[in-house]
Order: C-alpha cells, then sequence, then structure tokens
C-alpha cells in the first residue's frame, strides 16, 4: 500500500511518530517520508536513531499554514499526530491548546486539500468523547473538522478520516514511565488518583498498526475506534510493585473516573466490526454516498445497540496483574 508513496507525520519525533517511521521502513518501501515538528532538538535526537535516506526532516509548526503547505508538496498520505497533549497543561493554557489542536487541524485539512494529498488520518484520543476538559474537547473539534473536511474537497481527491484510542502504554507523559521513575528513585509508595479509575489500554505497536490498517480501510469521514482491553489504575500499580501501598492523591484537574471512546448519545451512528468500531458521520456528504457498513477491504459491520456505549468501566475486558506486566514488557517500560 505505501511502497513508492510520500508520507507525511505532524508531530513526527513523538513516540507514535517514531514507532510509525520503524514500522514503514520495515514493512514498506516508502519513497520519502517526512517528519514534520517544531522541537529541532527532538528532530536531531530522532536522526541519531533513524538515520535513512528516505527520512526528510522539516521543522515547522502545525500552526504556520504556509510552512505546513510547503512540507506537504508531493505528500500522498498524511497522519496528523501532532497536539498538545497534557490535560492540566491545557487546562492552565486553554488558548495555546485551541490554536494547535483547532487551528492547527484547520491548516492540515486546507495544505491537504491544496496539494491534492491522496489520504489524511488524524490521531483523536478517547478525551474526545463526551469531553469535560479543554484537552478533550479541543480534539472533538479537531475530530468534526476532519470528518466533515471531506465536504470541503470539491473536485480534489483527498479522503479524511478519525483514529481513536486509549491510553498508549510507555507513551512519553504517561502513567506507566511515571510509576516507573518513582519505583527507581525508591517510592515508598504511588500515588493513586482514585482507586475507581480506569482507562483503556493500548500498546504503542497496535495503536500503529490499527492506523495502518484504517488506511485500507477508509472511505472518509470515519471515526475508528479499537476493541482493546481496560486497565483499572490500582492494578496497574499493583503489577509493577506488588505489596507497595498506596497514596491517594485526588483526580488531577480535567479527569475522568472513566474514558468513553464510542458514547452513547452515537450508538445510533456506531457500527461494530470483528476487532473496532466505527463512528459513521452525523452530517450527509454531498459528494458521494458512502455504505461505512462495508469497508474498502471488504469487512462488514453491523449496528449496536441503541444504548451501546463503549466505556472504560463497563468494558467486557480487563487486564490482569500478569497481562499488565506482558503488555509493559511489550512496550519496553
Amino acid at each position: 500500500m505505501l511502497n513508492g508513496k510520500s508520507v507525511l507525520i505532524t508531530g513526527g519525533t513523538g513516540s507514535f511518530g517514531k514507532q510509525y517511521v520503524r514500522t514503514l521502513l520495515n514493512r514498506y518501501k516508502p519513497r520519502r517520508i517526512v517528519i514534520y515538528s517544531r522541537d529541532e532538538m527532538k528532530q536531531f535526537e530522532m536522526a541519531q536513531e533513524i538515520n535513512t535516506p528516505e527520512l526528510r526532516y522539516f521543522i515547522g509548526d502545525v500552526r504556520d499554514r504556509d510552512r505546513l503547505s510547503r512540507a506537504m508538496r508531493g505528500i500522498e498520505y498524511v497522519i496528523h499526530a501532532a497536539a498538545l497533549k497534557q490535560v492540566p497543561a491545557a487546562e492552565y493554557n486553554p488558548t495555546e491548546c485551541v490554536k494547535t489542536n483547532i487551528h492547527g487541524a484547520e491548516n492540515v485539512i486546507h495544505t491537504a486539500i491544496e496539494n491534492e494529498v491522496e489520504k489524511v488520518i488524524a490521531l483523536s484520543t478517547d478525551k474526545a468523547a463526551a469531553p469535560i476538559n479543554l484537552y478533550g474537547a479541543t480534539k472533538l473539534v479537531s475530530d468534526k473538522l476532519f470528518v466533515a473536511a471531506n465536504n470541503l474537497t470539491g473536485g480534489h481527491r483527498t479522503m479524511f478520516s478519525v483514529v481513536r484510542y486509549g491510553n498508549v502504554v510507555g507513551s512519553r507523559g504517561s502513567v506507566v514511565p511515571f510509576f516507573r521513575k518513582l519505583l527507581q528513585e525508591g517510592a515508598t509508595s504511588l500515588p493513586i488518583t482514585d482507586p475507581r479509575m480506569t482507562r483503556f489500554w493500548i500498546t504503542l505497536q497496535q495503536g500503529v498498526d490499527f492506523v495502518l490498517k484504517n488506511f485500507e480501510r477508509m472511505q472518509g469521514g470515519e471515526i475508528f475506534v479499537p476493541k482493546i482491553p481496560s486497565v483499572r489504575i490500582v492494578d496497574l500499580a499493583h503489577a509493577m510493585a506488588p505489596g507497595l501501598p498506596h497514596q491517594l492523591v485526588g483526580i488531577r484537574p480535567g479527569e475522568k473516573l472513566h474514558e468513553v471512546m464510542c458514547p452513547a448519545d452515537d450508538a445510533h451512528l456506531t457500527l461494530e466490526f470483528h476487532d473496532h468500531y466505527v463512528i459513521k458521520p452525523s452530517i450527509v456528504f454531498f459528494h458521494a454516498k458512502m455504505d461505512y457498513g462495508k469497508n474498502q477491504i471488504g469487512e462488514q459491520g453491523q449496528p449496536v445497540d441503541e444504548e451501546f456505549s463503549y466505556n472504560s468501566g463497563s468494558n467486557p475486558q480487563f487486564l490482569n496483574s500478569e497481562e499488565i506486566q506482558e503488555y509493559n514488557r511489550i512496550a519496553n517500560v
């Protein structure tokens, strides 16, 4: 699918971008991979890790439409991973979060259409479903922008879809490296926000594979949601430090007890496939009538029950301590 193609990744020096690049180089023969990000030091460090002639590093911010358009020339596939993602930081710096997560999304959309990009997948988050924090709210707006962008293409070939998933095990800034650091420093307890708290759980490679597969599946306008397990925060702490006491510290600004990926209010739009869900657009596209019940590779989906909600707290699949440890091992954390 990606042999001979040119791919651009916004925010490509992050955990996802690095793993995506490694996977592309291992499985395909892309013509060019462009890393578009604003931190030259992270680009320098990534270039020391991954040194290949197909890779190009382009310093720029998704807030800068002209620079982004220049980077997107000749590109056929785009993964939009750039975002301000830290929930408390977004609460304290709302304007900056809006500039990157919303205005940046608009810039990706317009520059992709202008440059005749073939397919764009925007990475979303479980926090975008029924959001209570600013980060989630900006990502919900971003999701809506990318879905509606399929009505802006006119005679252009560009298609837009969204991939939404939960906490990535071991990603930068996540809880597992945080716990690991505390343990290495000799912590005598682990901080727990709330013993009831649950999260969806996915490895970095699973996230990369899901995005790759959805480039094949997409028709434009879908929100793809993987079927993944949940983790109880207390089980995670027990798995990483059996017997170590917990210190209750309270929920941080903007946090939820449980996360949702398919809200009940979207049940009438949700289709279940064998390993994922698809949330159909709530709007009608003028250029084509899509049958989202059958995707581009022939997989069939069925409508969910009218009260269906995909919630980390009511998820039928929870990881036990041994499985959590195995996920951590796979993620090398």
